[in-house]
């Protein structure tokens, strides 16, 4: 049986709704444990620093009969000069599943390519995957159906923008994405995107106007301005994002029952104030709670593999 990895979002396009499915499942069955998993171990590298990502593997590890092992780079011989390629040989020798949360996608390609052992991309510079599996069941948990949903991404034009717009895509999900001019998505990512929804019947806008792409939104998402690693862009993009805060005046042009989304962590009275955070339409922390859910479900399916 050939293995599998969550890379991209779409190394899973044609299970994600089962594997949403699943993690809603292992929601209701909080501490439900998997013969998959039992006595499993997890391997966690950890490049960039994490809140959510870390502790929601590790729980769900544990939860799910397995053991989870944090991996520093600074500690591993990895972060004295061994190549990728040789870290995942030997890892994948010894673990049955790794997580690798880097600042280079083409390193978690690499690791995939060379490990035995399925890996999952717990965020890089272009892709959030496993953040896409918890969103859309927060999504399931409040809306119902996905198609003919209108979703909208207000803010910087980042590596969350191209899970996002790729996800609405193939779950048939209309996304408008309102970001600054010099701040757009990566071209190839929107490229892609729209040639999914051309099969699914879904739609794909951009604008630069952040009341146009939220106009009768069921769903407002955003995320941190400046990402880790862009720190000497702080200035320039907190200056050209100022116009892209969702606060309550923007909310006013999305549905009334639309729901805010955010992966968190908020830079609360940037890219979001605290009225539409705190708000009744926010779902932010039952979102953040999914990550367990979902982190379950993706090692359970790909393990299952």
């Amino acid at each position: 049986m050939i293995k599998k990895d969550l890379v991209s979002i779409l190394d899973i396009r044609n299970d994600f709704s089962e594997i949403v499915n699943m993690g809603l499942k292992f929601k209701r069955s909080r501490y439900q444990t998997s013969p998959l998993v039992e006595g499993r171990s997890m391997g966690m590298i950890f490049e960039k620093s994490s809140t959510r990502t870390r502790v929601s593997l590790e729980t769900a590890m544990y939860q799910l009969g397995g053991n989870a092992l944090y991996l520093n780079p600074s500690d591993m011989q990895m972060g004295r000069g061994e190549t990728v390629e040789d870290t995942s040989r030997v890892l994948s020798g010894m673990l049955d599943i790794i997580t690798y949360r880097a600042f280079s996608h083409e390193n978690v390609v690499k690791l995939a390519k060379y490990s035995s052992v399925p890996v999952i991309n717990a965020l890089d510079n272009q892709e959030h995957p496993l953040q896409m599996i918890a969103d859309f069941m927060t999504i399931a948990e409040k809306k119902g159906e996905f198609q003919g949903k209108k979703f909208s991404y207000v803010g910087d034009g980042n590596n969350m923008v191209n899970s996002l717009v790729l996800t609405c895509a193939m779950t048939g999900m209309d996304i408008s994405i309102g970001t600054p001019k010099n701040h757009m998505p990566d071209q190839s990512f929107i490229e892609k995107a729209k040639k999914i929804a051309r099969e699914t019947g879904s739609t794909v806008t951009l604008t630069d106007k952040p009341g146009e792409a939220v106009e009768s939104a069921d769903i407002i998402y955003t995320d941190v301005w400046v990402s880790m690693g862009e720190e000497k862009q702080r200035e320039e993009k907190e200056k050209d994002l100022r116009p892209f805060q969702v606060n309550s005046e923007l909310v006013k042009n999305a549905k009334k029952d639309y729901i805010f989304m955010h992966c968190l962590p908020a830079h609360r009275g940037l890219e979001v104030t605290d009225e539409v955070a705190d708000s009744i339409n926010s779902v932010i922390f039952q979102e953040a709670e999914n990550r367990l859910h979902s982190a379950k479900a993706a090692i359970v399916y790909l393990l299952s593999n």
